[in-house]
């Protein structure tokens, strides 16, 4: 009997012990989108071997919905995340609005990485009082998904194609009606607004200068205008917008000759858009010799948050770490913001899906020529407006110069709100 005492009080106390451990451990939020969940979910057994007291849940919505949602919160001091990412286009918002603690203060001192981080990336999660409310976690170097495989066929090598010139006259050899209908069935790529958004991002200045001024009415915005009312007037875009089945299917079938993006999109061709056409790709930096970040994301811990602490740590095992940083580019092609990153052997490795090209090295190049770009707390708004008048212009006929006029003046009002 005196046995099975003994017996039983080992087991309720290894029972209490256990219970207290579990009860220790502290769970954070970390919301995201996709894919920059898929980058997490390789790291995610890393992180919780190393830091066994802390538990990731990761919170994933679409990418418009996880930035309404955080707005929402943010603005009402309740429910936010412990760890939040937020894509380039929303920062400067989230940076002049406020509700994300400053990551230069005790305990965090963020400011021994500055110099290994992407220093245009940097600047751009910092507030104009010198407070960073965002720290990098990825850069997104633009460049060109293209069919190498049709390319061929169309009797072109990739070493001719220097200019958009070049793209366009390639796109008049491949875009043809095939029944009949007096609609082109295959295009040079699927949106006439991803040339706008190339030529628009090429320089150190988007919507706004550095003086706050808006200057979506300059020769650079003209030009992007102009450009891609051209592709659509010789029917060298289908008209299907990103993230869409029509789109999807665009890369399945092989009905587009290229796709300008950031180098992230290769991670979504390979892992789950069209995973059966691994060796019929290609990439090439944008042409012109035109180098600008198509996104990239940050890591940001609201005010309101639970667990800053270890937030903070989970924020740095993400984006302070050479190891961390290339699971997560080789995952998903989640480019490392992380300097010390370059120099490994995985930028010169042959990548299979893309037919053994060494394709990072060409993001690397772009990755160090893409200017310290000016942002703005109304450029989410701006590009609201932007796209609106270049709908005008592709479905209406506007003209570009006039379009552009009345858009800097609506957003001119918008700011004085």
């Amino acid at each position: 009997m005196r046995k099975l005492l003994v017996v039983s009080l080992m087991i309720i106390l290894l029972v209490g012990i256990f219970t207290l451990a579990v009860a220790a451990k502290t769970t954070i939020k970390v919301a995201c989108y996709p894919d920059q969940d898929s980058g997490f979910e390789d790291i995610l057994d890393q992180f919780h071997a190393e830091y066994p007291d802390i538990e990731v849940e990761l919170v994933t919505n679409g990418f418009a919905d996880h930035h309404k949602t955080l707005l929402t919160q943010i603005a009402a001091g309740a429910e936010v995340p412990d760890v939040t990412t937020i894509e380039i286009a929303y920062i400067a918002n989230f940076v002049a609005n406020g509700g994300f603690v400053n990551l230069l203060e005790e305990p965090y001192n963020a400011g021994q990485f500055k110099d290994n981080i992407v220093s245009y990336k940097w600047s751009q999660g910092t507030t104009n009082d010198g407070r960073l409310i965002a720290f990098p976690s990825d850069i997104a170097p633009g460049t060109i998904y293209y069919r190498r495989d049709i390319l061929a066929d169309l009797g072109y090598k990739i070493e001719d194609m220097k200019t958009l010139e070049d793209w366009l006259v390639a796109g008049l050899k491949f875009a043809k009606d095939l029944d009949g209908d007096g609609v082109n069935d295959r295009w040079l790529l699927a949106d006439a607004t991803d040339i706008f958004f190339m030529i628009a991002r090429s320089g150190k200045e988007l919507y706004f200068n550095e003086d706050g001024k808006s200057i979506v009415d300059s020769a650079r915005f003209i030009k992007a205008f102009r450009a891609a009312k051209m592709v659509r007037e010789k029917g060298l875009d289908a008209r299907i917008g990103a993230w869409t089945n029509e789109w999807y299917s665009t890369f399945k079938n092989g009905t587009v000759l290229i796709q300008p993006c950031g180098a992230w999109l290769g991670g979504h061709i390979r892992n789950w858009i069209a995973t059966d056409t691994a060796g019929n790709w290609g990439v090439s930096n944008l042409p012109d010799e035109m180098y600008v970040n198509w996104g990239g994301s940050f890591l940001a811990i609201p005010e309101k948050a639970k667990h800053k602490e270890e937030a903070w740590e989970f924020i740095k095992f993400v984006a302070t770490r050479k190891d961390t940083q290339l699971a997560q580019f080789k995952a998903s092609n989640i480019f490392p913001s992380w300097m010390p990153a370059f120099d490994d052997p995985i930028f010169e490795e042959e990548m299979e899906f893309f037919a053994g090209q060494k394709a990072r090295l060409l993001w690397l190049e772009a990755a160090k020529k893409i200017p310290n770009v000016v942002t703005n707390k109304y450029d989410v708004i701006a590009e609201e407006i932007v796209r609106a008048a270049l709908t005008e212009v592709l479905e209406n006929d506007v003209d570009p110069v006039q379009a552009l006029k009345e858009a800097k003046a609506q957003i001119e009002r918008r700011a004085r709100r």
